[in-house]
């Protein structure tokens, strides 16, 4: 596996997968792609100033949508108490955290992440990794916990077992009854596998690309 680190047109570094042939943001812009497709829909803000969140980010990668929710919801209540945790299955992305500088406030702690060093706790914020197989990985955590679900796996094209029904089922299994769940894709078939596991979707934003992202909750 190979990968190339590139420049995304907000002028933000991200990294291309050589392997798979994708790269690990949107190349329209990376730091934009975490705020506008993941924090913001997921009403992160509105969350900070309930005093407690815990985002589950669903192939960490470099870890910029994570790092920039907990960006917004100290600066929205620094008293906030943050869990993420993160899955990925990825050593050689986690090990190129220390080759990027996004203009994310919190990143610079994210640093602390190593492929020997799984767990960031700062203050009110604790960050822990679970290395592995998500499929396997998500069976380990606790149901209704999650307030926000930031889903970015590869594409549905290149990786479609991380698109399945089952993967839904176990992403509606731990998100809280008013959790949002927000992804990139709006494929049909991803749609419609959120819809089999019994989530409800909708489009979210358009961000760098012709079609909006998808947003899932429990209820309508």
């Amino acid at each position: 596996m190979t990968l190339k680190k590139i420049i995304t047109a907000d002028n933000t570094e991200t990294f291309l997968n050589e392997s798979v042939g994708e790269s690990y943001h949107s190349q329209t812009g990376a730091v934009e792609e975490a705020l506008k497709k993941y924090a913001l829909p997921c009403k992160i803000k509105e969350l900070a100033a309930t005093g407690k969140i815990r985002i589950l980010d669903f192939c960490f990668g470099l870890g910029y949508n994570s790092a920039m929710a907990i960006s917004i919801a100290l600066e929205e209540n620094p008293d906030c108490e943050i869990e993420v945790i993160g899955l990925e299955n990825d050593l050689l992305i986690l090990d190129n955290i220390q080759q990027v500088n996004p203009p994310i406030p919190y990143f610079e702690h994210y640093k602390q992440l190593t492929p020997t060093n799984l767990e960031l706790k700062k203050g009110n914020v604790i960050v822990t990794v679970l290395l592995g197989d998500a499929r396997e990985k998500v069976k380990e955590l606790p149901e209704k916990y999650f307030d926000a679900v930031f889903y970015d796996p590869f594409s549905p094209k290149t990786m479609p077992e991380l698109w399945t029904v089952p993967l839904f089922e176990a992403m509606y299994r731990v998100m809280k009854d008013s959790a949002i769940l927000a992804t990139y894709s709006c494929a049909r078939m991803v749609r419609e596998n959120m819809s089999a596991a019994g989530l409800f979707y909708d489009d979210g934003p358009i961000v760098g690309r012709r079609g909006p992202g998808t947003i899932a909750t429990k209820w309508i």
